[in-house]
């Protein structure tokens, strides 16, 4: 959860202040250790004290080793045992336009442009490697912002002898790096130093005297975005935007104005600020955020607003609707059991400074953006809040919405049904459950880091660790997928356990909280009993460790018939389970065949 302090504060402030912050967010219980070697081309330590408050606000107690000033090269390709040694959970890689050595001259011609393109990148490329080759940890790696000057002027950017033109053709080709390289995430650089304006980002001064090379509002955003970047690899981007209605989606009251003179569409510059609003959330939800309404207003009368012509928002948006007169943070609590989410995935948008407060005074696990009362501000405020940051965006992610839509559908089924049993028999389940295959690493990767509720152990794997573990012949991975006859749910569990003493250690075991009781756990377990059968073993060995979060599946192998041989005072728990009579037990799920 983001600390409150910190938004309180000015930049000047945080930064004079670092220290007794630091302090008071040390003293947070439960936060995630977290160990990142930063390589720079520059000073980083502004940026890594900046780095190490915006994170523990997040919840992670970070330890940084830094490299030397500008021996980014050097200690990951020459020296790489000193990162090994430290043994860094990731890598940044901080390095910006100053950092360039292969700039093309003013008279270089199409052929030379390449080759100086190429001879950088070989640069770049031999870091990745050797860094790949000896740490094996992910890397974040800044792309570049436009250099301070522009010698050619316009020509700058189309010449083959412009810095600008190599700039932006050393952005692309790190784009198309990445695009093949699942261990290596960009950090858009160029974007940020871009909203911040040049003329902030670098200051002349700080870096002749100091060898920092941007301002502390551009060191500020560099960590932001670099925070944000950590949450989305460990899971924890937001997930649901929660939005009011009046003054917040459209100008006026719906209940005293009616649909007909809400302020939207484009007759105003008004109403145009509210469909862009609109337009925003829209595009957020056609990305795989989550839409949600919470609004002090009878439920029709809310609903009537959505019927207006120029509304780009339709009721089939929304995951969940709440309008009524209860206070909004219970309403919030109220949709996050509907959904199966935390609150800590939520993000609330309400025009007035009131319910916010006392939203973020209940719920602090909400992040509570001061967006003001101005809609023209409230795009702005959440994109600086960085909340809803991905680092893949895979098919799961763009039918989010459309899944939890089909839930609603199975919810309402089920109220017809007195037995439960023919409630599952109804939806004529089957199931895809596998070994681990290369073209779902992404998406394996991506639940490991999101799932926290139906997460037996709450390991985190990086989409580089998974790859590992698929082609270690010492672990044994399966990933499920679940159909129904309202649609596919897409892959939503996954197993992993390693083969030691004659036993398959289940290191991993989670499941999306979408499908819940649907015994899809069952029909896992089957899958992973027979594999583990195949390869000699003769029994399950099951963990659960307990969080704030996972309390749901502290009896999950009890309920599966393992026997509890340990436990402790904090609540650790292991199971086992003898495979020498085992025999299939899912049934309301068909196995399909591949």
């Amino acid at each position: 959860m983001a600390f409150p302090v910190l938004s309180e504060l000015e930049l000047d402030e945080i930064f004079l202040k670092r220290r007794q912050l630091r302090r008071q967010l040390l003293a947070q219980d439960g936060l995630r250790p977290l160990r990142i070697a930063v390589l720079g081309g520059t000073t980083t330590q502004e940026m890594v004290d900046l780095s190490e408050l915006l994170l523990l606000g997040d919840g992670f107690k970070t330890e940084f080793w830094q490299s030397e000033y500008g021996r980014f090269y050097e200690d990951a390709v020459l020296e790489p045992t000193l990162i090994a040694d430290f043994k860094p959970d990731l890598v940044y890689l901080h390095t910006c336009s100053i950092n360039l050595k292969n700039l093309p001259s003013i008279s270089t011609s199409e052929g030379e442009f390449a080759q100086y393109v190429e001879a950088e990148m070989s640069r770049y490329r031999a870091i990745w490697s050797s860094l790949e080759r000896s740490v094996g940890s992910q890397i974040i790696q800044n792309n570049f912002e436009l250099p301070q000057q522009a010698l050619l002027g316009n020509l700058d950017a189309v010449s083959f002898g412009g810095a600008t033109r190599f700039v932006l053709e050393m952005n692309r080709q790190f784009a198309l790096a990445a695009a093949g390289n699942p261990r290596l995430t960009i950090q858009d650089q160029c974007s940020i130093s871009a909203r911040v304006g040049l003329n902030q980002w670098f200051d002349a001064e700080r870096w002749f005297s100091y060898k920092i090379v941007t301002t502390l509002e551009g060191s500020f955003a560099l960590a932001s975005s670099f925070a944000a970047l950590v949450r989305a690899l460990y899971g924890r981007s937001r997930k649901l935007l929660v939005l009011d209605l009046d003054n917040t989606l459209w100008g006026g009251v719906i209940g005293d104005d009616g649909a007909d003179k809400i302020v939207l569409g484009r007759e105003t510059p008004l109403a145009e600020a509210y469909t862009a609003f609109q337009e925003y959330c829209k595009k957020l939800r056609d990305r795989g955020v989550l839409l949600a309404v919470c609004s002090k207003n009878n439920e029709e009368v809310a609903k009537e607003g959505f019927s207006h012509p120029d509304s780009v928002l339709k009721l089939s948006d929304f995951s969940a609707f709440k309008a009524n007169w209860e206070p909004k943070h219970e309403n919030i609590l109220a949709i996050a059991q509907e959904l199966s989410l935390g609150v800590d995935s939520f993000v609330f948008v309400d025009d007035n400074p009131a319910e916010r407060a006392i939203v973020a005074a209940q719920l602090p696990m909400v992040a509570v953006p001061d967006v003001g009362s101005e809609v023209t501000g409230f795009i702005a405020k959440l994109e600086a809040g960085r909340y809803f940051e991905p680092v893949t965006l895979g098919k799961e992610d763009l039918e989010r919405a459309r899944l939890y839509a089909q839930n609603a559908e199975r919810a309402q089924v089920q109220s017809q049904f007195a037995d439960y049993g023919e409630y599952l028999d109804s939806l004529a389940m089957s199931a895809e459950i596998a070994p681990f295959s290369p073209v779902y690493i992404e998406r394996i990767a991506q639940l490991t880091n999101k799932s926290n509720q139906f997460n037996l152990t709450t390991r985190r794997y990086t989409q580089a660790e998974m790859e590992e573990a698929a082609s270690d012949g010492n672990r044994i991975g399966i990933y499920g997928k679940l159909r129904d006859r309202f649609g596919d749910n897409g892959l939503i569990s996954v197993v992993l356990g390693s083969k030691r003493d004659g036993a398959l250690h289940l290191d991993l075991w989670l499941m999306s909280c979408r499908v819940l009781k649907r015994e899809m756990e069952v029909a896992m377990l089957d899958e992973v009993a027979r594999h583990a059968q195949a390869a000699g073993l003769s029994k399950l060995v099951g963990y659960y460790l307990p969080t704030a979060k996972n309390s749901m599946v502290a009896d999950h192998y009890k309920k599966l018939g393992f026997a509890l041989v340990e436990s402790d005072e904090a609540g650790n728990t292991r199971w086992e389970l003898l495979l020498d009579t085992y025999t299939p037990r899912s049934r309301h799920i068909r196995i399909e065949e591949l």
